[in-house]
């Protein structure tokens, strides 16, 4: 059930985290003193994540001038407000200082955003961040013992520089997310260090925040990206449906009052605000507590605790008990003769209306299906409004629900069966190859990062009961991801059109994708397949990592090969790998048994596997090489007209220093 839980706060927690140091003050405090005390409090933390998300290369000696410029404009402001820049919003304060560190704009390609105002330079700098990390160097990795005495010398030090390395390398991530994970980070820290197993400590507590991260990340991102590529009105309806979901007691009216304060939050999260995203948390947080008795039975205990748990105990809560007196179906949206009527009185709110009672009567159901059964109705009534008869046009919209919502789940359903089927790491080398050849032309971190994604969802959701909801949501995130937040994410044509053209039913159009047919591969391997010694150093993790690589990196290079011939080359490159370690010099041996062989200018990776093709019968590999099909082989000899297509080792001659190699024996 813990994981469970963890895939539903996934959905619910965004509207609920607070800051660790927000003043537990009354909701009609002046906004001004809030947003000061939060300053005073946070000045660090909010400088390092606000700068290192912004300006991701950014060196720590850089953001900590910052620091030190934000920390004397505080004890500036603290000794005299009226001084003119005291009143400004923080984020404005924060902008302008970080423009006017001298070199910095030119130095980091951000000038043009400090030449702008407002709103404008807000927006520029969010577009400025950059989703794909792998220009960053990798995440620095300290010895649990030097991690701790570190620590102890310098507390404020080392923990300034974890929210730098996370903050930079979470761009889209909101700064409370980042300072729960702070918090985490110590709380683990001042744990492990007490304890004789150090690095196990660390490695069992550091899990459940990294998936923590991981998921609000998703889903923050997915949310932006819903306000900002689709407009308010789409995020609106993910609020209704969650919030409906989660509280399914709560009136209409009062579910309205809620997303007005839910609503106005997004801006400054999504923009990288950081004092209006915690602002508006606060507020949300303030004004379900407040009515806690007509919204939910199960935070009562909840609120009564200070803000860091508060939040967390309203997140961990279980969904409120459907009222007894909610009746499977609401009549008056398909049996009422008058649908049409109301709709046009005011059609944002019918639909509005519309998705609150749907959403609150199907638990069972993920917010994406919900969305779909809200677009299928609206469509149907725009079609059955337009008749002559709409009433008995619009009382088959059950029907059509519920056609909806079997074709989501037939998805679902096939999805659990791979999962089922096929092994952890042979799950993974499916999505590999599918999301490879959808979208080469990601970069091989995010594919690889995309398919552990979708094994991570499946993994978690498709053993429980609640399988459908549990494997779309997250599904759903995991091609948020995909999609991406930034406006200028072009991917290809086809994968472009199901991020843009209509968010609920983006899974069933990624569904219907075929191979990338714009994408042209590279010409050569640029090094992709050389291969070191320190292969065999690597441990099982990134020696995983290194396969997984290997696999899209393949499938970039020759796209058209089959999925069975891809899986047989990454068979038998781990047969290579695991022979060469073997070998005296495993250097030399790789370069043996991996090379690139040109056909016509189109590099292409054999393995060298001296042996007969294994039967099928051989149990020697759970992954068989299968021979080429005639067809490739006649491809291959158009190609050059050298190799040998009889039934003798193929050869193929080529005027490059390789001379002839022996491919394979048939």
């Amino acid at each position: 059930m813990k994981q469970l839980k963890l895939t539903g706060f996934v959905i619910f927690f965004f509207f609920l985290t607070e800051s660790l140091t927000l003043p537990t003050q009354p909701q009609d405090v002046d906004d001004v003193r809030i947003t000061q005390k939060f300053i005073d409090d946070n000045i660090g933390y909010i400088t390092i994540i606000a700068f290192a998300q912004y300006i991701q290369e950014a060196s720590f000696e850089e953001v900590e001038m910052l620091v030190k410029a934000m920390t004397e404009y505080r004890d500036k402001c603290l000794a005299d407000r009226t001084f003119p820049e005291c009143s400004k919003l923080a984020n404005e304060v924060l902008l302008e200082n970080i423009c006017a560190m001298e070199g910095l704009p030119q130095k980091y390609n951000f000038s043009h955003c400090c030449h702008k105002v407002d709103f404008e330079r807000r927006l520029c700098f969010f577009h400025n961040k950059k989703a794909d990390i792998g220009l960053l160097p990798p995440l620095p990795t300290l010895d649990p013992e030097e991690k701790c005495q570190t620590y102890k010398n310098n507390r404020e030090s080392f923990l300034n520089n974890y929210v730098y390395e996370v903050s930079r390398r979470n761009p889209f991530v909101f700064a409370p997310t980042l300072l729960t994970v702070a918090a985490r980070f110590e709380e683990m820290t001042k744990t492990c260090c007490e304890e004789q197993e150090k690095a196990n400590c660390f490695q069992t507590k550091a899990e459940p925040f990294i998936y923590y991260l991981k998921a609000l990340s998703s889903y923050q991102k997915n949310a932006c990206r819903a306000l900002m590529k689709f407009g308010r009105q789409i995020l609106q309806s993910i609020n209704i449906a969650i919030l409906s979901q989660k509280f399914p007691k709560i009136g209409f009216k009062q579910l309205t009052s809620l997303l007005e304060d839910v609503s106005s939050k997004y801006d400054g999260c999504c923009e990288g605000d950081v004092v209006q995203c915690i602002r508006g948390r606060s507020k949300v947080m303030s004004h379900i507590c407040s009515k806690q008795d007509s919204i939910s039975s199960k935070i009562k205990d909840c609120c009564e605790k200070k803000i860091p748990e508060r939040g967390e105990c309203i997140i961990y809560s279980n969904k409120d008990d459907r009222p007894n007196d909610l009746s499977l179906r609401e009549a008056k949206f398909i049996e009422s003769d008058n649908v049409c009527e109301k709709r046009d009185a005011d059609q944002a709110n019918f639909m509005a209306e519309f998705l609150y009672e749907y959403s609150r009567r199907h638990p069972e159901l993920s917010t994406p299906e919900l969305l779909r059964i809200a677009k299928v109705y609206k469509d149907l009534l725009k079609e059955c409004c337009n008749m002559e008869n709409p009433p008995e046009c619009y009382r088959h919209a059950e029907n059509r629900f519920n056609e909806t919502t079997e074709k989501s789940l037939k998805i679902v359903q096939r999805e659990c069966e791979h999962f089922q089927n096929l092994g952890k790491d042979d799950l993974k080398y499916h999505y590999l190859i599918n999301l490879t050849k959808l979208a080469p032309q990601l970069s091989t971190e995010e594919l690889t990062f995309l398919g552990k994604e979708m094994v991570m969802a499946l993994t978690t959701c498709c053993t429980l009961s609640e399988e459908f909801a549990c494997v779309d949501n997250l599904v759903d995130l995991v091609l948020g991801e995909l999609c991406g937040i930034n406006e200028n994410r072009n991917i290809n044509p086809a994968v472009d059109h199901c991020c843009k053209t209509n968010f609920a039913f983006r899974r069933s159009c990624f569904e219907s994708l075929e191979a990338d047919k714009t994408y042209v591969p590279p010409s050569t391997s640029q090094g992709l397949f050389t291969f070191h010694a320190d292969l065999c150093q690597a441990h099982n993790e990134e020696l995983q990592r290194k396969k997984d690589r290997f696999l899209v990196n393949l499938v970039k290079l020759k796209p058209e090969l089959a999925g069975e011939e891809l899986w047989s080359l990454l068979a038998d490159f781990t047969n290579v790998v695991e022979k060469c370690c073997k070998a005296q010099e495993p250097e030399a041996c790789f370069k043996e048994e991996v090379f690139p062989a040109l056909f016509s200018g189109i590099q292409l990776v054999f393995l060298v596997q001296k042996r007969k093709w294994n039967s099928p019968q051989d149990p020697a590999s759970s992954l068989q090489r299968l021979p080429p099909s005639p067809s490739t082989l006649l491809q291959m000899a158009k190609f050059h007209p050298f190799l040998c297509l009889s039934n003798i080792p193929l050869c193929i001659h080529t005027t490059s220093s390789l001379s002839t190699h022996l491919l394979m024996d048939i």
